[in-house]
């Protein structure tokens, strides 16, 4: 399912004029490695594995499965290195596609949560669309980009994801020790059962300033 995701993916990219041919990571750009800081872009642009996970708003007295206060909604692949390169590329290395300088006045929507995982180690970066933005979470700290620049391409990510995910069950209850949650034999299948989408507004108060804040974007209720 996840090598035709992949084929299905690229075309899309390719019709998009986004480069899709095998590429050398590049490196992040600067200004964006300063936020972050030396470990969470080595997470990044050395990761072993990349994850992917289909995340929405974690509804008031949610209980489910969570990644950095969000709810998992589905499961959508572990990425391959092509592939995860491209994406570092397109949302981390290419300034054209983000907006350093103006401020957007909406609220986070999100929609696809990609984990870069280095041995113990891992660095998160969050899709949001519409409210095009890229927000990387490591060791308690948030930056955000706006990438309204890149809205074509955020969306058709988002949408490929979604349509790609299986369910999510928690890795302890299968016993494996990749924090993959789906189902890696075929005895363990009948453990998954289906979660429901949850669709609100994230529940981050509005209330953000400074430099470790969500950046140049402002969230609302």
């Amino acid at each position: 399912m996840f090598r035709s995701f992949r084929v299905f993916f690229l075309a899309i990219l390719f019709l998009l004029n986004i480069n899709i041919s095998p590429v050398t990571a590049k490196t992040i750009l600067p200004s964006i490695a300063s936020d972050i800081g030396v470990s969470a872009t080595q997470n990044i642009q050395k990761a072993e594995r990349l994850f992917c996970y289909v995340v929405s708003a974690k509804p008031q007295n949610y209980s489910g499965y969570t990644l950095d206060n969000m709810a998992i909604t589905g499961f959508c692949g572990i990425i391959d290195n092509n592939l995860k390169d491209t994406l570092i590329e397109q949302i981390l290395a290419t300034q054209s596609n983000i907006d350093f300088v103006n401020v957007e006045n909406c609220t986070i929507q999100p929609r696809v949560l990609l984990r870069f995982v280095r041995g113990v180690d891992s660095t998160d970066i969050l899709l949001s669309a519409p409210c095009y933005s890229a927000s990387i979470f490591y060791g308690g700290n948030i930056k955000t980009y706006n990438m309204k620049p890149a809205a074509n391409l955020l969306d058709t990510i988002a949408n490929a994801f979604q349509t790609s995910q299986t369910n999510f069950v928690s890795p302890a209850l299968l016993n494996q020790l990749l924090p993959v949650g789906v189902p890696q034999k075929g005895m363990k299948k009948p453990i998954s059962t289906p979660k429901p989408q949850v669709k609100r507004s994230w529940d981050v108060p509005p209330e953000h300033s400074g430099n470790n804040a969500w950046n140049s974007l402002k969230f609302s209720k």
